[in-house]
Order: C-alpha cells, then structure tokens, then sequence
C-alpha cells in the first residue's frame, strides 16, 4: 500500500511511518510549506491542514490509504474542512482513512470501564472531537474504509506524556500526582499503538472505532514514582492541586491530566489480532527507555 501519512514526524507519526515501511508499504509524507527539511527517509508532499486545497491535490489516484496523525489546529470548522479535504478523493473507491483521536473523548469513567460503544462526554480540550469522529465515520456510507483510533496515554522512547511526568519530578524535587492520588490512566507504548495503526489500515472494516490501549487502567501514583526513579528523586510522591497545576500547564492541559480513566482495548485484540508486546507503562518509566539520573535527596 502507498500510505500518505499526515503528521509523519511527529511522536506517535514516526513510530507508524516506521511500522509501514517495515512491514513493506511505501509512506509518503504530507509536509508543511517551507518548513525545515532534515534528512528525507519518505516520499514527500506539500500540504497544510488550513489548506484543504493542498490536502486533497496530496491524495492522489496512486494512494491507497490516508492516516491522519496530525495534531489537530484547535479550530472545529478547519479540522473539519481538512478531514473533507482528505477523505474527498477517497469517496467511492474503498480505500483506507484512519483518523487519530484519544481517550479524552470518553470523560471521566468512573468505576466502569469504557468500550467502544460507550458515549462520549468529551472534555473542554477535545470538546469537538467526537463530531469529527462522526464526519470521518459517516464517509463509510460513501465509499471510503474510514476507521477511527482512540490511543491511550502513549509512552515510549523515552517521550509522551510520561516524559513529562520525570520532568515535573525533577523540577519540583518531588514526584507529582495532578489533582487526586486516585487518577488512573489508560496507557499504551508507542510502537504497539504504531502495530495497531498498521493492523487498522490493513485490515479493519469501514466505519469502525479501535481504542488503542493496552493497559486500561494505571494507577497515575505506580506512574509518578517511576517517573521520580527515572529523575534520580527519592522523595516521596506529592498531589499537585489542581489550581497550581493549571498555573504551570494550563488549564485545560492539567484538567485532562487530572481526568480518571478507565478503557479496554480488546476489541482490537479480538478482532485484529493485535498483540501488544512492549513494557507496560510503569516498568518502561522505571527502567526502560527513560534513561535514569543521578539520584538525588
């Protein structure tokens, strides 16, 4: 398959970009006008997520699918303009458009845990996500194999929000927890997420939703600790309050930091065969791939 990746460099994009090219599909990188151009491993094409025009010039006749890993502009009218922009040429001919998502979507969970059918209740900083979801889901009834992929908490090599976990801890000279020391997140490493997105736009039927996560459930204290051995910090674990952490990160970053989660993903093992091998969240912060400090008191 000839894959236009959208966002190829990013975190979660080079880890897909990789999985692809492995697995023997040719990728083709959708870039920014003007922007830097290190050392090019992909085909490369021009286009920008506030030009719906260059967007659909880039999905030509020859690819066979679109993966949209881009991080969204904030703007609900131009992140649905783009998605039109995308799937459009796709329309009528059944090939692929895989649009990234996320947990947040879901809200606070409670004591139960989130499957694909359960509604969403999004909050503030992905509050126009799931209509998205919809628009890309509902191009299904026109012809294309449109799928959407919600990650988890995405760790590994040494990056994603984890990383900034060990970055708090080392800063505050104490392992944070945001909010409540109860919090848990649905966490998943980034290059099982990446064979979960080749497995999606290989083989997952049109108008289907995958949560990528293969942990559902962290508690966020069994993260900071780790975080903290990463730091180098012996110090006991601390709650952040919320209003402080809003201070820092902003509000509507800490507010989702401080959300309570619970998701299953086996609906993409039992259905995709999708296998997660890597180190769960906790083992990989503690002695995986966020290398270690000098300890410090």
């Amino acid at each position: 398959m000839r894959t236009l990746i959208v966002g190829a460099r990013g975190y979660l994009g080079s880890a897909v970009a990789e999985r692809l090219a492995a697995a023997g599909h040719q990728v083709v990188e959708l870039a920014r006008p003007g922007g830097d151009r290190p050392e090019e491993r992909y085909e490369r094409r021009i286009g920008d997520l506030t030009d719906p025009d260059s967007l659909t010039a880039a999905v030509t006749p020859d690819i066979d699918a679109v993966i949209n890993l881009a991080t969204p502009t904030g703007d609900a009218a131009a992140d649905a303009a783009a998605v039109a922009a995308l799937t459009g040429p796709l329309r009528g001919t059944g090939r692929a458009f895989v649009y990234t998502s996320g947990v947040w979507v879901l809200g606070a969970t409670g004591a139960a845990t989130a499957h694909e059918e359960t509604p969403t209740d999004p909050i503030p900083i992905v509050g126009y996500r799931p209509g998205i979801e919809h628009q890309v889901l509902a191009t299904a009834e026109n012809g294309v194999r449109a799928t959407v992929i919600r990650p988890g908490i995405v760790h590994g090599r040494g990056g994603g929000i984890p990383a900034l976990l060990v970055d708090l801890a080392r800063k505050h000279g104490a392992p944070l927890i945001i909010a409540d020391s109860t919090v848990r997140w649905p966490m998943v490493h980034l290059d099982d997420l990446a064979d979960l997105f080749a497995r999606v736009v290989e083989q997952a039927p049109a108008g289907t939703l995958w949560h990528g996560v293969s942990q559902p459930a962290v508690p966020v204290r069994d993260l900071a600790i780790a975080a903290g051995q990463a730091a180098g910090i012996l110090a006991e674990p601390r709650v952040w309050p919320l209003d402080q952490a809003r201070e820092e990160l902003g509000a509507l970053f800490a507010d989702a930091l401080a959300l309570d989660q619970s998701v299953s993903g086996e609906r993409a093992r039992d259905r995709l065969g999708w296998q997660p091998r890597h180190p769960d969240a906790v083992a990989d912060l503690r002695d995986g791939s966020y290398p270690p400090a000098r300890r410090v008191s």
